[in-house]
């Protein structure tokens, strides 16, 4: 019998996309991405950190790699034949993977930004902007939460009043992803009465004027800037109204489980990372006389890793495919992403632990994770609506 154990935990890491619902293309496109990153990303992910910003040169590489327009229509410069949902889930595990959580949300804020623009903009205001995004030239964001209002979207207050040419916003919107940077956001405003249904989406030019914004200094996601937009009397055209006019609650809410689902992929990844990186250390490591490997108490918390996380993996392709296949899974999306962070937040720690006094140092991927957690456990979604969330959809 051979010396090779049954269970390798090295293989086990891996993103194995060795059974249904992946196929070649899930497999290749996997493969390509994480050479991507870990040449043209990974390297520079501490030093972006540090700086507080990730280069224009990133976003013009992703874009001309093909990342940033996966999923998108041909006509503006994206690709979308053969790509579905799962292709989605490999690109935020492997983002997950990289470890640094404000490069990739440096890098992606179109994600959440891009489709409510697509759904519902005219023909004539896509041509206008998704092109110069999808090339790496333009950046554009999502503008929901206010200081008043964050998972409760139909309370927000930022106003939009109809005037002959378009629109005239007052308010505030904060916690912004990317806004410091963005050329354009995707804002949500009041148009009409209280409640969800005086809800329009408006693409903001963040170059009009009595448009401001404030940066946000915070715990983690230090490459992606976040920022406070302030609304003045902004005045915006007619034809940037996305959607019908009260008609913005529906797209947000379409959006807000694409993004969860990413959030979800993005914690379990970054799970896998601090596994990986305990591994690696307490096979090296030497305590006692012996490796850290080599301790019960260490081998427990490695094992502990890894049974939640394959736990979590398995959930999350099962949840992807039902939502490829359209069935209803908004509720099993929310429980998916409190599950993921809350499993990111044990990863973090245990891998902490294993590597004691490295885990602190600035600049390793298990410090700027453990820096992380809360905007995971938050963003999108906190961790208390989210459960609160599923058992109104399940009838509770």
């Amino acid at each position: 019998m051979a010396d090779r154990p049954a269970l390798s935990l090295d293989e086990a890491l891996e993103l194995r996309l060795d059974s249904p619902p992946y196929d070649d293309s899930h497999r290749a496109w996997q493969e390509s991405l994480r050479r991507f990153l870990e040449a043209e990303i990974a390297p520079h992910a501490a030093e972006w950190d540090e700086a507080g910003a990730v280069p224009a040169e990133a976003h013009r590489a992703c874009a001309a790699f093909g990342l940033t327009g996966l999923g998108y229509p041909e006509a503006y410069g994206g690709w979308s034949e053969g790509v579905d949902i799962l292709h989605h889930v490999i690109t935020s595990l492997e983002w997950g993977r990289l470890g640094a959580g404000g490069v990739t949300t440096a890098l992606s804020t179109h994600a959440i930004g891009l489709p409510p623009l697509l759904a519902g903009g005219s023909d004539a205001l896509k041509a206008r902007v998704v092109p110069g995004v999808i090339s790496g030239e333009a950046i554009i964001g999502l503008a929901v939460t206010e200081p008043g209002a964050g998972s409760d979207v139909a309370g927000l207050a930022t106003r939009a009043e109809a005037v002959d040419d378009g629109f005239v916003v007052n308010g505030e919107k904060t916690y912004i992803s990317g806004g410091l940077r963005a050329d354009y956001l995707t804002v949500a405003v009041r148009t009409g009465d209280a409640g969800a249904g005086g809800i329009s989406l408006l693409l903001m030019d963040m170059r009009a004027p009595g448009v401001s914004r404030t940066e946000l200094p915070k715990q983690g996601w230090w490459a992606s800037d976040t920022a406070s937009i302030h609304f003045d009397g902004a005045r915006v055209p007619a034809d940037h109204l996305i959607g019908p006019l009260h008609g913005g609650f529906p797209l947000i809410m379409r959006n807000f489980n694409t993004e969860r689902l990413s959030m979800s992929a993005i914690a379990i990844g970054a799970s896998r990372r601090c596994l990986a990186d305990a591994l690696a250390w307490a096979r090296e490591r030497r305590t006692f006389g012996r490796r850290l490997a080599d301790h019960q108490v260490i081998r427990h918390k490695l094992m502990d890793m890894y049974r939640q996380i394959a736990a979590a993996q398995a959930w999350l392709e099962q949840v992807a495919g039902r939502l490829r296949d359209g069935a209803p899974v908004a509720a099993d999306i929310a429980l998916l992403k409190v599950q993921a962070s809350q499993l990111m937040e044990f990863c973090a720690r245990e891998a902490s632990q294993i590597l004691g006094g490295a885990s602190y140092i600035r600049g390793t991927a298990v410090e700027r994770i453990y820096r992380e957690v809360r905007v995971v456990a938050i963003g999108g979604g906190s961790e208390e609506i989210l459960k609160d969330l599923a058992a109104r959809q399940a009838g509770v």
